[in-house]
């Protein structure tokens, strides 16, 4: 069992006047440099947003999407803003049918959606922040414009797909090979193209009009309606080499774009602990968050060692039957009725929680909320060789990972980097808060758009294409994303924000974040520190969407007999690198004071406060 530590890799921070958390330090110190102008959580967030649109490029781009949860002091309310954008008017099974396809590919354009996260930055920004358009996103154009370093893992990504960018991607390549290759690790980096565009929407934007929310709208009206939206539909209608091996063209056109908007939402909520935790509605994941905490309540969590045996095992069990539920009833609530108050009440659980026995379970077992019968895709009903579930024939499985491949053509060289995302938090002096995980438009996931200077994202390979489903693919509805971020409310007002990068780990590694803080009193970076893992067992949200029934990942660190005791309770174990799993963030108000830490997992993720 690990030991709870008394040394941390960096003190949790605390101050007065304001806590910026990142997956990257020059988006926490953009955050921050907007506190100090006087700006607010929300400028802040959204400064910082952008900025990680422009260093982590492997991980997120502007063609991609945000959640965001957020409280507002002044009214005293939480909310959610979804930035995550809909399906195109043409993307219907059918239409995939009609291409041969059962699986939304993981590249190219055919899962393109619409790009949410611009959108979402400019109504959080138009709503909620104080300072004028300019000074918000000046510190992405800077970067874009002059350059940044690039860390290790630009490079690494660059390099496993930069055989697609020669034969395939070509404007990739003028973008991310300069001069032909691929730039070393430190290299101060530029993307031009990207600036010319941040640049040309805020002149746009200035020559709209003096009043700063009318700034903000004219941004997003030159992004959704102008030459933004133009210059992706011409591209869309391209064809661009896919997963598939194939060239296609994409269903985004401009009036996919010029027909969405972000949109404030009320979060999903559930009471533990004497905290109300917040996550986004079942669009995306962040419930499963909140059903792990249902199943928690009714065992003894804190008789249990941290990072012991008995403790990983049950969470992880726990973890299995709420992503089960994940997989068999989470979709837009638009289109489909998820039974999100059953899947959470007191009754269902305790049921649910008898399946847990002392053996780690290799079955994919979802409930039946209110008497109703689950249903599944394919590709989640073969890896368990479940009986009764319907299905729409052989998904085509490939042996990779369930996660975005750098690399994901036929014919071209494998094993290349995954695709990840972002995560930021901020919390001001005046009692704001905010958390937010931005990904997708990585720069692997379709060619570069030459006039803009990104790519679009691939979030439309989280639909399943079997039909009648709650995630079965529809023009106009949401993906089910995996993108999470979370928010922790005592008495009403914000006590604990946090997030992390890690597709359908997420909700696994906060979890243990969130558990190590509140029942064995961990402070911030202690719990971020403390040895992580995660189940491999639930269908991956990514193509080809994998599953490996009972697979358990732990780092180094829970040690050997640990590791012995999980593989006696029948677990699939993976021993992984000492600091391999997880990148989360937090901010904290609490005593009257404000509290920050950050992830030393991947070299690049920092908290700055004062």
């Amino acid at each position: 069992m690990a030991e709870v530590p008394e040394f941390t890799t960096r003190p949790e921070l605390a101050g007065t006047f304001g806590m910026v958390a990142s997956t990257h330090w020059l988006a926490s110190a953009a955050g921050l440099a907007v506190l100090e102008k006087d700006g607010n959580a929300f400028d802040a967030a959204v400064a910082a947003g952008l900025v990680l649109q422009v260093v982590e490029p492997h991980l997120n781009g502007p063609g991609g999407e945000v959640p965001v949860i957020a409280y507002e002091a002044a009214r005293g309310e939480t909310f959610v803003v979804c930035g995550q954008g809909t399906a195109p008017a043409g993307a219907t099974p059918d239409a995939y049918a009609g291409l041969g396809l059962d699986l939304v590919p993981g590249s190219g354009l055919l899962a393109a959606t619409v790009p949410g996260s611009f959108g979402a930055w400019m109504l959080l920004l138009r709503e909620y922040g104080r300072l004028p358009l300019r000074e918000v996103m000046s510190y992405a154009i800077g970067y874009a414009e002059s350059g940044y370093p690039l860390v290790p893992a630009i490079s690494w990504g660059i390099a496993s797909v930069a055989g697609l960018f020669r034969d395939h991607w070509t404007t990739s390549a003028e973008v991310y090979l300069p001069g032909g290759g691929v730039p070393a690790p430190g290299t101060r980096f530029a993307n031009k193209a990207l600036a010319a565009t941040y640049q040309r929407i805020l002149k746009e934007a200035e020559a709209a009009s003096t009043d700063r929310d009318e700034q903000v709208d004219a941004a997003r009206r030159a992004w959704y309606e102008g030459f933004v939206a133009e210059a992706i539909g011409r591209f869309a209608a391209t064809e661009v080499m896919d997963t598939t091996g194939e060239r296609h063209r994409g269903f985004l056109t401009a009036h996919d774009l010029a027909t969405w908007h972000a949109t404030l939402e009320a979060p999903s909520t559930y009471e533990y602990e004497g905290l109300d935790i917040c996550k986004t509605g079942p669009w995306g994941q962040g419930p499963v968050f909140l059903q792990q905490l249902a199943l928690l309540e009714g065992l003894d969590l804190a008789s249990m060692e941290p990072g012991g045996a008995e403790y990983i095992h049950t969470v992880t069990e726990v973890s299995k039957l709420a992503f089960a539920d994940r997989e068999a009833w989470y979709g837009d609530p638009d289109f489909t009725d998820v039974p999100l108050g059953q899947l959470l009440s007191k009754e269902y659980n305790d049921d649910r929680r008898g399946l847990i026995t002392a053996t780690g379970s290799a079955e994919l077992r979802p409930g039946a909320p209110g008497g109703r019968r689950p249903e599944l895709p394919a590709f989640a009903v073969n890896p368990f060789g479940i009986k009764g579930f319907r299905g729409s024939g052989d998904p085509g499985l490939d042996p990779t990972s369930g996660e975005p491949l750098g690399e994901q053509t036929r014919g071209q060289e494998r094993g290349a980097r995954r695709g990840d995302t972002c995560h930021l938090d901020v919390a001001d002096r005046w009692g704001n808060v905010v958390t937010a995980t931005p990904s997708g438009g990585w720069l692997h996931s379709s060619p570069v758009i030459p006039e803009l200077g990104f790519c679009l994202g691939t979030r439309g390979q989280m639909f399943t294409l079997t039909p009648g489903l709650p995630a079965t693919i529809a023009p106009g509805k949401r993906p089910r994303t995996t993108l999470t971020p979370t928010m922790a409310l005592r008495d009403g007002e914000p006590y604990l924000a946090f997030g992390t990068p890690g597709g359908d780990q997420q909700d696994q590694w906060t979890l243990a974040f969130f558990l190590n803080h509140v029942h064995y009193g961990m402070n911030l970076q202690q719990a971020i520190d403390f040895p992580a893992f995660h189940s491999r067992h639930m269908p991956s949200s990514f193509y080809p969407r994998e599953s490996c029934p009972n697979a358990l990942d732990v780092e180094e660190r829970v040690g050997p007999d640990v590791v012995g005791a999980l593989r006696g309770r029948g677990h699939d174990v993976t021993v992984r690198p000492p600091w391999s799993l997880g990148r989360i963030s937090a901010v904290s108000r609490r005593n009257g004071m404000l509290y920050a830490a950050a992830n030393p997992r991947g070299m690049q993720g920092y908290a700055v406060g004062r």
